[in-house]
């Protein structure tokens, strides 16, 4: 009998390892070739994108980079190839690999970031959504719904797949560089309908069952705030945030108060909690100084 199931587990170990075989050989030889020599240039691209000192230089490395995303993309096969090059884009999955999609900034000015995506479906032939940022027009934005034609623009950092009342659908955690004084935080919501993707849905639940399509929480420049779903927890926690006027004569701006908010799934909805830790700061958090009381340098001199 231990022979039997011995050789059984041989067996299945023995399909396991040839399966794994056969999924990772996706590519021709041709076909890996271009795509890493794609990946090269897109990850140079990319780089330029996010770092480089001059405007006409950034805009025309993203002008540049989105048509050779699009080439790469057209190799049969591509959802498999992961483009970890691309250090200076996003991409992120859902637990059940439906899709992946990408994100990346280009800063305009100080007051002026624009966004640019695309969600790939996970099929052989390229199906391909094109994400266009209109957030600077985009009026009440925690209650629209939205295509991915007037998308509000961030760059993802978290993906959460969530099963609701109306079918599954996916939280997407974002940055927005808004403005020099004020930054953003975003938790969108995805859902596809009729194979088509669209951005914003009534999950969250306030106070008087308000309905909240996706959540901003817009913040000083000058501090980090937390916006993200805690597994340990099992909540979406994030920093309340309190007004005060800011020290640049920028008006007024939202800084944390050292105490925490947050989301918990409940029937397929995000209900908010105000409060889930008891400790309070005394004061908001500021920016370690760059130079203090102390008498001393790090060298030990005056």
């Amino acid at each position: 009998m231990k022979k039997v199931m011995l050789i059984a587990a041989l067996a299945i170990c023995g399909l396991s390892q040839l399966y794994a075989q056969e999924k990772a050989v996706v590519f021709s030889e041709e076909d890996h070739a271009f795509l890493k020599e794609m990946e090269d240039t897109l990850a140079l691209l990319a780089y330029a994108v996010i770092n480089d000192s001059l405007p006409e230089h950034r805009f025309g490395a993203c002008r540049e980079m989105i048509p050779k995303l699009v080439t790469a993309l057209k190799v049969e096969n591509s959802f498999d190839y992961p483009f970890e090059r691309l250090k200076s884009v996003s991409i992120q999955y859902p637990q059940d690999s439906s899709f992946r999609i990408f994100s990346w900034q280009l800063y305009v000015d100080k007051d002026d970031y624009r966004y640019y995506g695309a969600i790939q479906m996970n099929t052989p032939g390229l199906q391909l959504f094109p994400l266009i940022d209109r957030s600077f027009k985009i009026e009440d934005e925690e209650h629209q719904v939205l295509s991915p034609e007037e998308w509000y623009g961030s760059v993802y950092y978290n993906l959460l797949e969530t099963n609701g009342p109306q079918g599954k659908y996916y939280l997407l955690f974002g940055f927005d560089g808004y403005s020099f004084f004020r930054k953003r935080k975003v938790i969108d919501v995805l859902t596809f309908q009729d194979g088509k993707p669209v951005f914003g849905a009534p999950v969250f639940v306030h106070e008087g069952n308000q309905r909240k399509y996706r959540i901003i929480r817009e913040y000083s420049a000058e501090v980090s705030t937390r916006c993200n779903y805690d597994e340990l927890l099992e909540l979406i926690i994030f920093d309340h945030l309190i007004e005060r006027d800011g020290p640049y004569g920028e008006g007024p701006v939202n800084y944390p108060d050292g105490s925490y908010e947050a989301y918990k799934l409940d029937q397929g909805l995000w209900w908010h909690i105000d409060k889930v830790f008891d400790q309070v700061s005394d004061e908001a958090p500021r920016p370690a100084p760059i130079l203090d009381n102390r008498t001393k340098d790090i060298f030990g001199k005056q």
